[in-house]
């Protein structure tokens, strides 16, 4: 691969970054395109959640014989970790092909795509975030200091959304099967990573969960919100994680980039 090519893929992302008035109003957009017509429009993505947090952490809170003072902040901080990651992965599968006609007649770096599906996760998650923190208001959850944790692990998060949306974007343009096959993954791996249970429920950590890299991603952002410092292990993880995607992005949109308004 040449290093032109390269140059060229790093000036496509910092070109789309300064475009960010755009896909900022894009994001946006996308959010209230989605309630349009609803009295409460965006809110209901902060309805839902809290209906699923209650239900589920009545239900499961039994079935595990969890104390509800620690186990529903738990559960709370985690579906809004999930939920953010989730979005980023399952939006970004869908970040060129949803915009094929932009794509097509604007004349714009494609990475702006990217940022916009990066840009409605985040939206989302502040909308869902009220959720978590009624609940640690209900239970006294002692937020302390370490809540600062929560900037860096955030920022992290979103950085490793857009090399996502950036790879499984491309992709998905083209091969079609991608968004499927990668949204079946997402539900399994949701029921493999600590959401609803919690990892010391587990015999002697199994292995599954040391090398589950979603793991890693939401507790690095879940424990500062419950009040708790982030375990070295898990900031080690992430930050090969980061690395490695990045590594991987680059290589693949630099060489494919051009590609992208063929395949949609």
């Amino acid at each position: 691969m040449k290093w032109e090519q390269i140059h060229k893929a790093f000036f496509d992302i910092l070109q789309g970054w300064r475009r960010r008035e755009l896909w900022g109003t894009l994001g946006l957009h996308d959010v209230r395109q989605r309630y349009r017509r609803s009295t409460l429009g965006p809110f209901w993505i902060t309805i839902s959640m809290g209906v699923m947090v209650f239900a589920l952490g009545l239900l499961y809170g039994k079935i595990f014989g969890q104390d509800l003072h620690e186990y529903l902040p738990f559960l709370a901080a985690g579906f809004v970790v999930w939920g953010l990651i989730s979005a980023m992965i399952l939006g970004g599968c869908n970040a060129f092909i949803a915009a094929e006609g932009m794509i097509r007649q604007l004349n714009a770096p494609v990475s702006i795509y990217a940022y916009r599906e990066v840009w409605s996760s985040l939206i989302a998650f502040a909308h869902n975030i009220w959720i978590f923190l009624a609940v640690a208001w209900w239970y006294d959850v002692d937020l302390g200091w370490n809540s600062i944790w929560v900037v860096p692990a955030l920022f992290m998060l979103l950085v490793n959304g857009f090399w996502i949306a950036l790879f499984f974007g491309l992709l998905s343009a083209r091969f079609r099967d991608v968004p499927l096959i990668i949204a079946s993954i997402v539900q399994v791996l949701f029921f493999l990573t600590p959401v609803i249970w919690r990892p010391d429920m587990l015999p002697d950590r199994a292995l599954f969960l040391d090398l589950n890299p979603f793991y890693h991603m939401v507790e690095i952002l879940r424990a500062p919100m419950l009040g708790h410092v982030p375990d070295l292990e898990n900031w080690v993880a992430v930050l090969l994680i980061t690395v490695f995607g990045w590594a991987i992005t680059l290589f693949f949109y630099s060489a494919y980039r051009w590609r992208i308004a063929y395949w949609v």
